[in-house]
């Protein structure tokens, strides 16, 4: 290939493109959407993409559990032979009511699953990803005579409803486009001052299975618990139970969480009611871990209703109501996009760090490995803020937190940089050629 983009060249393009980077990112912020809702920020990003001239499809991902309505985007950029690279960004927002104070803070509210009304936010960054989504297909566009292969830009909805990936992957993504060789994504963090980005090879986020247990008992008056099952008392006694899973069960070498997050029971103090609701989340980064936890949470369940005397058919009930894999950073690809980060931002803005058991449903695109897939961590948290936190050992406020406030400026620079760069790596060079150089996994 010709034409080969220095880093000054790039650096002097993301100039050009900043100041508008960084409105779209506020106005993103400004209107967040919750999961299966995201049909404002789908069609902005769809035109967006299509003033580029990507061929784009909308609608994408109609087919899901939750019936939502599809409003996942696929951009393809061909620009001759060679390779296929898939990028993603997450679309939706969370459940929260800003707190920011920011002037471009959300004052939205929309209703969430049962219908409560709620202050929705882009609490985990994900307008971070769609603007670095954004600038990066600007530069990748100007700079055409530097890469050659197909480019996959994908705006995906619902990642935090779990389902995301998956429904436009049973909608035929890799059916009706171009399948790629690889897949890369970025993650916003304050844990990680903006300028900067860590990487991780292999297990790099857990797996997130979401599990509802329904322990029946038999109603009676407050004043008579010898006539009734109280149904409090069992799930008392199966949350406490539940943490010897981990604890007693797998191996202290095995990284695994157990988190009852829900209790829903009763209606007044002199009741006992017939049925508790439980909800809970498991993570791990090991499958057969996780089909080892279902099945002891049923057991364990089950042992508890049984000791208090339930009968047979009133035996508790577990439904797995969502889940999606671990994201596992595929070695090769991860040592070689770390390379292409060292060389466009400098080795000592590139950190090498640590699996956490969060979750995210990116590691979907990998169809099970069989793809080979590239998060990595974008520091989004303001430098001064982050050295303050770093000096006192007060934390900044993290994923979900109603507070969370990337520092935009530096932050997108960087996002679209790193990723940029990234992507002109594996499609530029003689790894166009139809290898990207390194055995896949």
């Amino acid at each position: 290939m010709t034409n080969t983009p220095t880093e000054a060249s790039l650096d002097s393009l993301i100039e050009t493109e900043l100041a508008a980077l960084v409105d779209c990112y506020k106005m993103l912020h400004a209107m967040p959407e919750l999961s299966g809702q995201e049909e404002k920020t789908s069609a902005y990003l769809a035109g967006e993409l299509k003033s580029l001239g990507f061929s784009v499809t909308q609608g994408v991902g109609k087919y899901c559990s939750q019936n939502w309505q599809g409003y996942g985007v696929v951009a393809v950029l061909a620009n001759g032979s060679g390779p296929t690279v898939l990028v993603r960004a997450d679309m939706d927002a969370l459940p929260v009511e800003e707190k920011t104070r920011l002037p471009y803070a959300s004052t939205v509210r929309a209703c969430f699953r049962d219908a409560q009304e709620v202050g929705v936010m882009h609490a985990c960054g994900h307008d971070v990803h769609v603007t670095s989504l954004i600038g990066t297909a600007r530069l990748l566009v100007r700079l055409r005579s530097s890469w050659q292969g197909t480019l996959v830009l994908i705006g995906q909805p619902g990642e935090e409803g779990g389902g995301g990936a998956q429904a436009m992957l049973d909608d035929g993504v890799y059916q009706l486009f171009p399948k790629p060789d690889c897949a890369l994504a970025l993650h916003a963090t304050s844990h990680l001052d903006a300028g900067k980005v860590a990487y991780v090879p292999g297990n790099f986020m857990a797996s997130f299975t979401e599990v509802e247990i329904t322990v029946y008992g038999v109603g009676a008056h407050g004043s008579a618990p010898e006539r009734g099952k109280d149904p409090i008392v069992m799930a008392a006694q199966l949350i406490l139970a539940l943490q010897t899973i981990v604890s007693r069960e797998l191996s202290p070498l095995e990284p695994a969480v157990l988190t009852v997050g829900s209790v829903h029971g009763g209606t007044a103090s002199n009741i006992i009611p017939d049925r508790v609701q439980l909800e809970l989340s498991i993570r791990t980064y090991d499958d057969a871990v996780r089909d080892q936890m279902i099945a002891s949470i049923e057991r364990i369940a089950r042992g508890v209703a049984l000791a208090a005397g339930v009968a047979e058919d009133l035996a508790p009930r577990l439904l797995v109501k969502a889940a999606h894999p671990a994201n596992y950073n595929n070695p090769e690809l991860t040592e070689r996009v770390a390379q292409s980060l060292w060389l466009a931002l400098g080795e000592h803005n590139v950190v090498k760090a640590y699996p956490v058991m969060a979750s995210e449903d990116f590691g979907t695109w990998g169809l099970g490995r069989e793809i080979p897939t590239c998060m990595f961590w974008l520091g989004a948290a303001d430098p001064v803020l982050f050295r303050e936190s770093e000096a006192s050992g007060v934390a900044l406020p993290s994923h979900h937190s109603p507070l969370f406030a990337p520092q935009p400026e530096p932050t997108i620079r960087t996002g679209v940089k790193a990723m940029t760069s990234a992507v002109l790596d594996l499609l530029g060079g003689e790894s166009c050629k139809g290898s990207f150089g390194f055995a896949w996994q």
